[in-house]
């Protein structure tokens, strides 16, 4: 199912949390909405769901405006966070309840319902575990009860608000993979929001950046990381450092001193991005240097703090076996780059 927002705008007590926002979802897409706290992420998520309306815009599934629908309506499923399992409930109870709420008109037989959930505790590897109780299950068992509950009503769009937030790192890693294989095979169309990056770009299709009620770029995982279209989406995703530059007659210049690289952009004053991987070590007068400040180790690479002067820090990645001690010097300038003119 195709999900378009066309120029919503959502304010709450005259607080505008979303300022004209657009956005195109193809149908059986996973598609992020990624931002910090108070992007707005949430709350487009749940004007999709039914579960806000619009202040103005529209919101359509197809063809249909489903603006003014309910959630039941809509047809969505919905995980949330916190797993929102029937405690009272077995596993096979939880799964089986959105079909047996239905109208009787739309209702399947009980032995239907019944072979629809343990079909789906199966395909979220949860067989055998039917008449358990979500105490008696983990974290991560529990969110995939909460998946497969979610799926048994056949959603037209399934939405996800930070789904694995509750969960410790080693479990996210593992779901993150668990979901993006369940979504291949179900081919459902699924809108995922999280503030986490790294969940984001191994999980979506493509992603939505969201900042204080904006997106501010869409694209793919690639896209959005390789070619960021703004300061925040650059800072935001991954790890960069930033300086301030002027660029003169093609040369970038630190504080009256060339960095080494050049670019065809106008003169003028500059924000230059660059990621700490994105460095080359060199021997020249015509490069960025400074002195370490910390050293630590981020897997097989070292992550060094440099202190470059003028109450400039920005941080590179060396060699683990690199002979970075404190306050040694390093020379190196960025490999590669992205300069946002100051406006």
């Amino acid at each position: 199912m195709e999900v378009r927002v066309q120029n919503v705008r959502k304010e709450f007590d005259r607080f505008p949390a979303l300022h004209d926002v657009s956005l195109d979802i193809a149908s059986g897409e996973l598609i992020a909405l990624l931002g910090p706290s108070g992007s707005g992420k949430t709350t487009l998520l749940r004007l999709i769901a039914g579960l806000e309306r619009p202040t103005a815009g529209k919101i359509f599934f197809g063809n249909e405006d489903a603006s003014e629908k309910t959630v039941q309506e809509r047809n969505i499923g919905f995980v949330f966070q916190h797993y929102a399992l029937f405690r009272h409930m077995t596993i096979l109870e939880n799964v089986s309840f959105g079909l047996e709420v239905r109208p009787r008109a739309t209702r399947p037989p009980k032995a239907e319902i019944r072979r629809r959930a343990r079909e789906l505790l199966d395909l979220v590897q949860l067989s055998g575990l039917e008449k358990r109780y979500p105490s008696q299950l983990s974290g991560g068992q529990r969110q995939r009860v909460a998946l497969a509950r979610a799926l048994a009503i056949e959603p037209r769009v399934l939405l996800l608000d930070e789904p694995f937030g509750a969960l410790d790192a080693q479990v996210r890693r593992e779901l993150r993979k668990w979901l993006r294989e369940i979504h291949d095979r179900t081919g459902h169309t699924t809108v995922f929001v999280t503030h986490d990056q790294e969940e984001a770009l191994e999980l979506a299709d493509r992603l939505c950046v969201m900042s204080q009620g904006k997106i501010e770029q869409v694209g793919t995982p690639d896209t959005v990381y390789d070619t960021p279209q703004s300061p925040f989406v650059f800072g935001f995703i991954g790890e960069s450092s930033a300086l301030p530059v002027t660029i003169e007659n093609g040369d970038i210049r630190l504080e009256g001193r060339s960095i080494g690289v050049s670019t065809s952009e106008p003169n003028g004053s500059a924000q230059l991005y660059f990621r700490p991987h994105d460095i080359e070590l060199i021997e020249s007068d015509a490069a960025l240097s400074g002195h370490v400040v910390t050293s630590r180790r981020v897997g097989g690479t070292r992550r060094v703090e440099l202190d470059i002067g003028g109450a400039h820090r920005v941080e590179i990645d060396l060699p683990f076996d690199h002979p970075a001690a404190e306050r040694s010097q390093i020379v190196f300038r960025p490999r590669r780059w992205t300069l946002f003119p100051d406006r």
